[in-house]
């Protein structure tokens, strides 16, 4: 019998991570099995613990993974200064981004779960974010990013919030207006000067 190597077997992780984050984010943690992740990854719940000690452990790993996902398409595709901050603000309260909450951001989907996971799930979420936040600083204020953080977190939050939202809507005008509204909110907290 032949043995896999190394590479192969992170990709089976990778893989297993990468189609349990779009499960989560589509049915939630707690409705997502081990039997359902792995048919999802198209193999049995036996190999699960060749590469997870438990369930907790690939949340946090698919958590995390997503956020890193996010950070690399979202906040390192886009441009510079507040051109690349709109760019952000648009694609986050989008009607696609709201339609496809498998396919977008992990805080907007499973924010209310991830406040019950395990710590090490939420030390996950909390590293992921706050690298989704940095980056968004950067382009608020290049020279000192630092002095715009607690304001770039509460604009996520309300930008989280206001995703969280639409998506529950049934009128589909007033979530559109909804979206409009947020990014128009967002982008004016996030061109206004500070005041000290």
């Amino acid at each position: 019998m032949a043995r896999y190597g190394k590479e192969h077997k992170q990709a089976t992780r990778q893989r297993i991570i990468e189609t349990a984050g779009r499960r989560f984010k589509q049915d939630g943690i707690d409705g997502s099995g081990i039997s359902t992740l792995m048919a999802d990854a198209g193999l049995t719940n036996g190999a699960f613990y060749t590469h997870f000690e438990s369930k907790d452990d690939l949340v946090a790993a698919a958590v995390a993974d997503q956020l890193r996902v996010q950070y690399a398409n979202v906040i390192e595709q886009a441009a510079p200064g507040i051109a690349g901050l709109e760019q952000i603000v648009r694609w986050y309260l989008s009607p696609q981004h709201r339609d496809s909450p498998d396919d977008g951001c992990p805080s907007a989907a499973l924010l209310d779960e991830i406040g019950r996971c395990a710590d090490e799930t939420k030390q996950a979420y909390t590293d992921g974010v706050l690298a989704v936040i940095d980056g968004i600083a950067a382009r608020l204020a290049p020279a000192d990013p630092r002095s715009v953080h607690k304001k770039t977190l509460s604009v996520y939050a309300m930008m989280v919030g206001t995703l969280q939202l639409s998506r529950a809507l049934a009128d589909r005008r007033l979530s559109d207006e909804l979206l409009e509204e947020g990014i128009r909110n967002a982008l004016t907290l996030l061109s206004a000067q500070e005041s000290r």
